[in-house]
């Protein structure tokens, strides 16, 4: 048995003799970015700071030979010699690399849910290959030939085998694509879906107590990464606070009862804004987050929703403590453009 340390954070994972870097660290949760695992593409590349290990047969063009001196190594097809392999990843300088977005590529909607009187969820499968992400990022969605302009629309869902993807759009008044994905689409329509794009995602070698806050279909990314860390085990405390006008405006209920009862480190607390109903909470999370947290030193936290509802969660927390390394958002603007993080940020491909 070896041990695969993760610098800075100092989390280990254990790999079985004969078991890749790569394997190890799918195996304790990590999704650690690859694509071919057979030492071609280079997507798997890390340095490694210390310890010894049979890089196995890659190509150079994924490997340079100024690589290897430097201490990189591609993890698909490394396997630790020695007793202790540390490697350089899920810092913040070895943040999870991005995948470059892709432009038009097409998906069937399959499903359609009514989630609320406002919001309708949208089951969409690619007819490609599927698109690649992490869970927290955004899509553009649209037809100009329709009338609708594209507009960003965070996945709702974690990345799945079948690819997926399941996005949460409430109905804007004045909002034409909202009013299209409303009303006019239809079963078994074909669109054209951009992304992934935004960096609201987390970092895998952080080991703290999770709180998320969430308003509106600001739940979307929020939905994705906690599905996302309960599937790797993450055993840390994670809750999620939503908010709403409502009781009719709460949604997924029945998803957050099944976490609860899955997993014990999970909490849902939806708070009404509204109206009063026995067994929920009442008022806006910034007032009541003193009452449930008073100290959010130690967390992180991952906050979605209108701009101004982001705003005054951010104060809120910060006021309890709360890391500004730690506090990522995720602020839903009306016409938003969407963001790709820098090349240097990208997978390469």
């Amino acid at each position: 048995m070896h041990k695969i340390r993760l610098h800075p954070s100092g989390r280990e994972v254990e790999c079985t003799a004969g078991d890749t870097v790569l394997g190890a660290l799918e195996k304790a949760g990590y999704a650690l970015p690859n694509n071919c695992r057979a030492g071609a593409c280079g997507e798997c590349k890390v340095k490694v700071l210390s310890g010894q290990f049979d890089q196995g047969m890659v190509l150079d063009m994924a490997l340079s030979q100024d690589e290897r001196k430097q201490g990189y190594g591609l993890m698909c097809m490394a396997k630790p010699l020695s007793a202790e392999l540390v490697i350089e990843w899920g810092t913040e300088d070895a943040k999870p690399k991005l995948f470059p977005p892709r432009e038009d590529q097409r998906f069937v909607l399959t499903d359609r849910i009514v989630r609320t009187p406002r919001i309708l969820e949208l089951h969409f499968r690619p007819v490609g290959q599927p698109m690649r992400y992490w869970p927290g990022q955004y899509v553009t969605l649209g037809d100009e030939r329709a009338g609708a302009p594209l507009r960003c629309y965070s996945i709702a869902n974690a990345p799945r085998p079948d690819g997926e993807i399941v996005l949460q759009i409430t109905r804007v008044a004045d909002g034409q694509t909202s009013r299209w994905a409303h009303d006019c689409l239809k079963l078994g329509d074909l669109v054209k879906i951009s992304g992934p794009y935004g960096t609201f995602i987390g970092d895998p070698s952080v080991d703290t107590p999770v709180l998320c806050m969430a308003a509106g279909s600001g739940l979307a990314p929020i939905l994705s990464l906690t599905e996302a860390a309960l599937r790797r085990s993450y055993r840390k405390p994670v809750t999620l606070l939503f908010s709403a006008r409502k009781e009719a405006d709460l949604y997924d209920f029945g998803l957050m009862k099944y976490w609860e009862t899955r997993h014990r480190n999970f909490t849902y607390r939806p708070t009404l804004t509204g109206e009063k109903r026995e067994g929920l909470l009442h008022g806006r999370i910034p007032t009541i987050l003193p009452t449930l947290f008073p100290d959010l030193s130690k967390h992180s936290v991952f906050i979605a929703g209108s701009p101004p509802f982001v705003a005054a969660c951010v104060e809120a927390a910060k006021a309890l403590g709360a890391n500004d390394a730690l506090i990522h958002t995720e602020g839903y603007f009306d016409q938003a453009t969407p963001q790709t993080a820098p090349p240097s940020h990208l997978v390469a491909v």
